[in-house]
């Protein structure tokens, strides 16, 4: 097995390379996307700065290979199989000590192609981002790869120790708000479900700032900063009570109020709403916030069941499956759960107007009725109890 797939890489790579210095131009594909820039020092990876559009078809292969299962993904791609098919059959053909000799050569072969790590390529982004002569444009591509590039659990580890994870969360208060917005939702990914980072951004103060940035004017900015503190708070206890004390509860009530906000962030903020819920279900030991037995929340988050889009209807209903399991629930629904009942009776009407999607409507609808199920056998279990 192991040979076959040397045969393979081999094969891969020779035709990498044949179709690489056949052109004019070099040929590579960056695991960032392939968005690349001069260092501050000149020595880093140059981009093509060509627009024409008969070029488009190349633009994602500037640069250098991070590794070689970069290039063996990109050979895949840009291969003719039935090619390839022949040179690996040839090289099948070769024999051990012939097969040690050509790894050997592929081996001499990937480090004249220069690849770039990802360390190297987050490093040259963290420089680019600590030099301020550099161009805003300059600025926005160093964290568009880092963007990329966190998306590895490895990398966004590493992001902390090479002193990005810091310079990141220094400019979620930039002056600009793509940049704001590109460097929270940096940390969203890095942070999601990933306790070490989520640690290291609760370390480093981000929080706070995250949440004032939900507030922004900016739609993108508020939605990206809801995304990241929704990551850097899920299933973490400390997270969860710095959320509650900077008032993050308060903010996403004003989110679900705001019967304006874009629909993206009433998703977001129900999701919240539903997760944190469900973390206070998994640890019942934990004093309930009083944040989960107020009409303030529950009202705003019903409001929504009369929004048409499908996702959140669900969304309003997982979180409400979640909220209604809960001990302070209790006294809510004895008074109707801000009434609830109303709600889910506008939503199944609602639901069976559906037509263009029908099939995700009757989930829907199923989800309804399993809310409306638990909400009566609460209510039944609460009535029985003697006062």
């Amino acid at each position: 097995m192991g040979r076959r797939l040397l045969t393979f890489a081999f094969a891969l790579v020779v035709a990498v390379t044949a179709l690489r210095f056949s052109t004019a131009e070099p040929v590579n594909n960056s695991a960032s996307g392939g968005l690349l820039w001069s260092s501050a020092n000149g020595a880093g990876l140059v981009g093509n700065t060509e627009t024409d559009e008969s070029l488009n078809d190349h633009d994602e292969l500037d640069g250098g290979f991070p590794s070689l299962d970069g290039m063996l993904q990109w050979a895949i791609g840009h291969s003719d199989p039935a090619k390839l098919e022949l040179k690996a059959h040839d090289v099948q053909k070769l024999s051990a000590d012939e097969l040690q000799q050509r790894q050997m050569e592929l081996k001499e072969l990937v480090e004249k192609l220069e690849m770039p790590s990802d360390a190297k390529l987050m490093k040259i982004a963290i420089d680019d981002l600590n030099n301020s002569s550099l161009s805003l444009e300059n600025h926005h591509r160093a964290l568009e790869e880092l963007l990329v590039l966190v998306e590895a659990i490895d990398n966004a580890n590493d992001l902390h120790k090479m002193g990005g994870l810091s310079v990141v969360i220094r400019e979620l208060t930039n002056s600009d708000s793509g940049i704001r917005t590109t460097c929270a939702w940096i940390v969203g990914k890095a942070s999601q479900n990933n306790p070490v980072v989520q640690e290291q951004v609760l370390e480093l103060g981000a929080l706070p700032t995250l949440i004032t940035m939900v507030k922004s004017r900016f739609t993108e900015e508020a939605i990206k900063a809801l995304y990241a503190v929704s990551s850097v708070i899920r299933n973490n206890q400390n997270g969860i009570e710095l959320f509650y004390s900077e008032g993050g509860d308060i903010m996403v009530q004003g989110v679900l109020s705001n019967a304006t906000a874009d629909v993206r962030l009433h998703r977001r903020s129900v999701s919240l709403v539903g997760d944190l819920a469900e973390h206070q279900l998994e640890y019942r030991s934990n004093p309930e916030p009083t944040f989960f037995s107020s009409c303030a929340l529950v009202r705003p988050v019903l409001d929504l069941t009369t929004s048409d889009d499908l996702d959140l209807q669900e969304k309003v209903l997982v979180t409400v499956k979640n909220l209604l399991k809960l001990k302070s629930a209790e006294p809510l629904v004895v008074d109707g759960f801000c009434g609830l009942k109303g709600a889910l009776e506008r939503m199944r009407h609602q639901l069976q107007q559906e037509e263009d999607r029908r099939e995700y409507a009757n989930d829907v609808e199923g989800l309804c009725k399993e809310v409306n199920l638990i909400y009566l056998e609460k209510r039944n279990k609460v009535s029985q109890v003697p006062t």
